[in-house]
């Protein structure tokens, strides 16, 4: 369906109607919505747009954002057929195409060379982009081209009622084809290039793949991205169902560890240990293909063997693959059967897809981070970001840019490249060892400075009594006596050698040893280690899953100089943008190094400048003004040039009954800050909350805890008092797990237990279920508990985080020294709040999904009660926010909302005597 508003173009347009294309009837929010994205991106601004979950607010992306670059695109062809014509260039918007290149007149320059500079200019670009629509219309030929080809295969695939015709492109991998061969035996691979100048060398990734991508032209294009890859998927699938589904080249990137289809390589499950052993294949094929042609030109006696590299990364296969991408909107899981189909690479295929595709979805980190931007080829100038789930936007960069590294990986790492220098030092030339040697030292002040020894296990050396300490970059260069070395330098080298991937193939091939406790333990008679062998007998297993969790824990990678490199990088930072903090556990191999960095608007500044128009978008934005403070202001961005949406909710104002409640059922008032909360008179009272709601919440409560202790301490204290058996006599308790991995499990446990009373298949006295959650965990965000799963959302206390966090002060004392007070108080103390009130809004958004769903919220603190703390709620919830100082009213009016919506149900029910 097609709706029309009226357009908010800038004053170079003419006021024109806009037609949305929309798959149903929207909301008039939904309307506004797409009406100011539209704006927003047409003027180049930036835009923070929030709704609410359930408002529809990924479509209303879709078709806004899609809406403005179908127009955009075709002004650029009206543009391109005038100079083609030889047309003068057309007013307004149309002329988007060509850039304006007249110079500035200086009085050095002659007007008439000025004319033919300015004319030679613009007939170079008119030119250039004749040529590139040649391009991109071969480009289209070609694709209609493998359309009608696969239309005319599925056509013969139906009539032979058979897949038997396939050919073998489609036919299941041979084992085998996964399988590498072993490893060259000769050395020269593992030897970093001569290293002659710091100013010569380019990396040998600059060649290859960056000229294939730079020969094709790139369209202007939309970059989505979330924080999960589930996000994406469901994003994908939201494209998929829109009016552009079907019109809109659409490519979805990735990581190796999920798009990766070589089994050799997915085995490994490491994210590190894939990309270096995926950067490794690719290495050893090139190197084959240099090898041959110098036997062909020497004619060699020696017949040297070489693994064969990936057998899915060819240009026959990513070409292919590319284009047949291209002809639909597909998710992660279907680039992955097309990949194996195709016996193409789907990680590097999406890559080269990048160019032609016309919308790219792709997680937070790969946008975010610069040099990742750079490795996929990702060129926002002139392209439109938008950035969903952006409410923990600040901590999500500051959290790509910190790197810490353990002392484990120090001392691992440094014991490598040791011996790497031995083995090698009479073919490494001065260049190298140079640098090599300074890699050496650096790793040796970091292991110093945590209380090490470079000639000792990590796991045996003690380190002290667990502290923290903080320290400027410029001070934590000093205090591990590295002020000498050029960083800058050495990181180029890091970065040019490959020197990481050179160690890691050493590594490999070696399997050098690291000294461990065994190496400096004294030596045993042969009785002692019997007996000894004896007693660990029996506790073989309890050791074995000991030890597999520290391996997982602290020795994810084969080589860790690559990250290490991470580290190395991140203190070439300015030295007010950043700091450095200690953490000394009771071992070094525990200890650890932490960049922290205090201003992400350093990074965040790159992608405001270079892209056309950058849009940031959330269910919950609020608190705004920290945000605009601390990445738009400190980057540069004029108030002028921000544009601020929010909409309320689809729901009407009976739907929703959200209660900020004082005291208990016996009067008590709730308290819940870290000195109060753990008095047995406070866990109490909380209990017989939910003892009370749970007789007249029918379907599920979804009730929040600060944190996974606080959540333990409150189950085991109701259970040693009585309190659990009774509410489960009308709800069952569910508890979330702290690993992630169980989170689905308990999920899928809660919501059948709740169909089954809502069925009847339960017991007649059980009305559902209560799920006990922790903020800032896995059900907090992403996890849609609507309707019957979510009639009543419980949070308790405000979860403030630790103010004793050496990481913490520093950034409020950042804050407070470089930013000005916001609404009367300091930046600092407005950054803690924030950081509750960001994570009390997620939590309680997992209410309400959609415009018929209802359901309470109820918000157990004092607190909440104040002004201060309300105003950061959003306003479709502050605006029906009820302040309630007793729980008697509170009681009566959850009782009458559920039971207007239930036939059956009156007012009966009464509140629960205190126990």
């Amino acid at each position: 369906m097609d709706i029309s508003v009226t357009s908010c173009e800038d004053d170079t347009s003419p006021s024109t109607p806009l037609s949305f294309p929309f798959p149903f009837t929207p909301y008039n929010i939904q309307e506004d919505f797409m009406k100011n994205l539209y704006a927003t991106i047409n003027e180049g601004k930036i835009g923070i747009f929030e709704s609410p979950t359930g408002t529809g607010k990924s479509l209303s992306l879709i078709c806004g954002a899609l809406k403005w670059l179908t127009d955009f695109q075709q002004k650029e062809r009206e543009a391109i057929e005038a100079i083609i014509k030889g047309e003068s260039q057309t007013q307004g918007d149309s002329g988007e195409a060509v850039i304006d290149l007249k110079k500035t007149p200086t009085s050095s320059e002659p007007d008439w060379v000025l004319e033919f500079d300015n004319k030679r200019a613009q007939m170079e670009k008119n030119t250039l982009l004749i040529e590139e629509h040649k391009q991109i219309l071969k480009r289209e030929e070609k694709l209609q081209q493998m359309r009608d080809e696969i239309k005319q295969k599925a056509i013969v695939k139906r009539k032979r009622f058979s897949p038997t015709d396939k050919s073998d492109m489609s036919q299941p991998l041979d084992e085998n084809d996964n399988l590498e061969k072993p490893a060259d035996s000769d050395e020269d691979s593992l030897l970093v290039a001569d290293y002659h100048s710091d100013d010569e060398m380019t990396t040998s990734c600059d060649s290859g793949e960056d000229d294939e991508e730079d020969a094709e032209p790139h369209v202007t294009k939309i970059f989505y991205c979330s924080r999960t890859h589930s996000q994406l998927s469901q994003f994908v699938h939201e494209v998929q169902k829109s009016p552009y589904g079907e019109t809109t080249k659409v490519v979805t990137l990735g990581s190796r560890q999920n798009l990766c289809i070589n089994e050799s390589v997915k085995k490994l499950q490491s994210q590190s240990l894939i990309n270096d052993r995926c950067l490794e294949l690719q290495k050893k094929k090139k190197e084959k293909k240099e090898k041959h042609k110098e036997e062909d030109q020497i004619k060699s006696k020696r017949k040297k063997t070489s693994a064969s590299g990936c057998p899915f990364y060819t240009a026959g296969q990513m070409d292919t693959f590319k284009y047949r991408v291209a002809l639909e909107v597909l998710d992660v899981e279907q680039l992955l059967s097309i990949g194996k189909e195709l016996k193409a690479c789907p990680y590097y295929g999406t890559r080269y897809t990048i160019p032609s595709a016309e919308l790219v979805v792709l997680p937070y980190n790969t946008l975010l981070h610069s040099s990742t931007r750079k490795a996929c080829g990702i060129r926002l100038d002139g392209n439109v970001v938008i950035i969903d789930e952006a409410h923990n936007l600040i901590e999500t960069i500051s959290n790509v840019y910190s790197v810490e590294v353990t002392g484990g990986q120090l001392c691992r790492a440094h014991s490598q490249l040791s011996q790497y220098m031995t083995k090698y030092r009479s073919r490494l030339k001065a260049k190298n060892l140079m640098y090599i040697k300074q890699i050496l030292q650096v790793l040796t002040g970091w292991i110093r400075i945590l209380g090490g020894k470079t000639d000792c296990p990590p796991d045996s050396q003690k380190t002290g009594p667990e502290t923290s300490k903080l320290f400027t970059i410029n001070d934590f260069l000093f205090a591990t006596q590295i002020d000498n070395i050029n960083l800058f330098k050495l990181q180029r080298y890091c970065e040019v050698s490959q020197i990481s991937r050179k160690l890691n193939g050493f590594v490999e091939k070696y399997q050098p040893t690291v000294k461990t406790e065994a190496d400096h333990a004294p030596k045993q008679s042969a009785m002692t280690r019997f007996l000894q062998e004896v007693s660990q007998k029996s506790n073989k297993e309890t050791k074995q899953n000991a030890s597999e969790r520290k391996e997982e824990e602290w020795q994810t990678f084969s080589s860790p100089l690559l990250h290490i490199e991470g580290f190395l990088l991140s203190l070439t930072n300015a030295d007010k943008d950043g700091r450095v903090v200690i953490h000394k556990q009771d071992f070094l191999g525990k200890s650890s190094i932490k960049f922290l960095l205090l201003n992400p608007a350093v990074h965040f500044t790159q992608v405001l400048k270079e892209a056309r128009a950058v849009v940031v978008a959330g269910g919950t934005m609020q608190p705004v003004d920290e945000f605009k403070q601390q990445l738009l202001y400190c980057g540069g961005i004029s108030p002028d040039r921000i544009v601020e949406f929010s909409c309320g909710h689809v729901i009407s104002p009976e739907q929703l009954l959200p209660i900020s409640l004082a005291k208990g059922p016996s009067g008590i008032e709730l308290d819940f800050t870290y000195q109060s909360r753990d008095q047995p008179k406070m866990m109490d009272e909380v209990g017989r909350v939910l003892a009370n709601i749970s007789n007249v919440v029918p379907g599920g409560v979804v009730c929040f805890f600060p944190s996974y202790d606080y959540e333990k301490k409150l189950h085991a204290y109701w259970e040693s008092t009585g309190l659990i058996k009774r509410i489960e006599m009308r709800k069952r308790i569910f508890r979330e797990p702290r690993k992630a991995g169980q989170a689905d499990f308990i999920l899928g446990q809660y919501s059948s237990f709740i169909e089954k009373c809502s069925s009847g298949g339960a017991m007649a006295s059980m009305n559902g279920a209560i799920l006990m959650c922790v903020v800032g965990g896995k059900m907090s965000e992403g996890i849609n508990f609507s309707d019957q799963l979510g009639r009543c959302v419980v949070m308790v206390g405000l979860p403030y985080a630790n103010i004793k966090s050496p990481e913490l002060k520093e950034k409020m004392d950042y804050l407070n020294a470089t930013m000005p007070p916001i609404n009367g108080k300091s930046a600092g103390q407005q950054h803690y709040d924030n950081i509750c009130m960001k994570a009390v809004n997620q939590s309680i958004g997992r209410a309400i999904r959609h415009k018929d769903d209802y359901a309470t919220i109820l918000l157990l603190d004092q607190r909440y009660a104040r002004p201060s703390v309300q105003s950061k709620l959003p306003a479709w919830i502050q605006t029906r926010m009820q302040t309630m100082s007793r729980f008697g009213p509170a009681f009566a009016m959850m009782s009458k909302f559920f039971a207007l919506r239930r036939p059956g149900l009156t007012d009966k029910h009464t509140c629960v005597a205190p126990c």
